[in-house]
C-alpha cells in the first residue's frame, strides 16, 4: 500500500468520526424539537450541536481533500501549458500545508490554554480544550494529506 492509499485509509477513519458526531446532531436536534412539545427540552442542545458542528467540518476536510472534493476554479489554469498547471498545484499545495501548520499549531496552543484555565460550557459544563485538539489534530492531518498531494503531483508524468 502506498504512502496516498495509507494517508486516505487514515482519512476515511476521521471521516467516519465525523459522519458520527453528523448523526449524533441530527438526532439530537430531532429529540430537542419532539420533547419540546411535551414541555421537556434537552438541556445543552445548542452547546452539543455547535461542538458537533465543529468536529464535523473539521475532521471531514483532510478526506475530502485526499478524494479530491473541494471545488476548484480551473477556467483559467487549464488555459496554461500541462507544467505551468503542475508548478500552480504545488505552490497552492505548499501555501495549503503552511496554512494548517499554522492553524493546528496555534489549536494545540489554545487547547492547552483551556485545559489550563478549566474553561466549559455554560450549560452542560463540557470543557473545550478536546474539541481544539481534536481539530488540531485534523488540520495536521490535512497538511500531512496535502504534503503527500504534493508529492504525488511531482512524481506525475506532464
Amino acid at each position: 500500500m502506498d504512502l496516498f492509499e495509507r494517508c486516505k485509509k487514515i482519512n476515511r477513519y476521521i471521516y467516519l468520526f465525523a459522519g458520527f458526531a453528523l448523526m449524533f446532531m441530527m438526532l439530537l436536534t430531532v429529540a430537542d424539537v419532539i420533547l419540546r412539545e411535551f414541555d421537556h427540552p434537552i438541556v445543552g442542545t445548542y452547546e452539543l450541536v455547535g461542538f458537533s458542528a465543529a468536529v464535523v467540518i473539521g475532521f471531514c476536510i483532510p478526506y475530502t481533500t485526499s478524494m479530491r472534493g473541494h471545488i476548484t476554479v480551473d477556467f483559467l489554469t487549464m488555459r496554461m501549458s500541462a507544467k505551468i498547471q503542475k508548478m500552480l498545484l504545488i505552490i497552492t499545495r505548499l501555501f495549503g500545508i503552511f496554512l494548517f501548520v499554522f492553524m493546528g499549531y496555534n489549536l494545540f496552543i489554545m487547547g492547552s490554554d483551556l485545559l489550563k484555565s478549566g474553561e466549559v460550557s455554560l450549560t452542560i459544563q463540557m470543557p473545550f480544550y478536546p474539541i481544539a485538539f481534536g481539530i488540531g489534530v485534523c488540520c495536521f492531518l490535512q497538511a500531512f494529506t496535502q504534503l503527500v498531494d504534493v508529492v504525488a503531483i511531482i512524481r506525475r508524468q506532464s
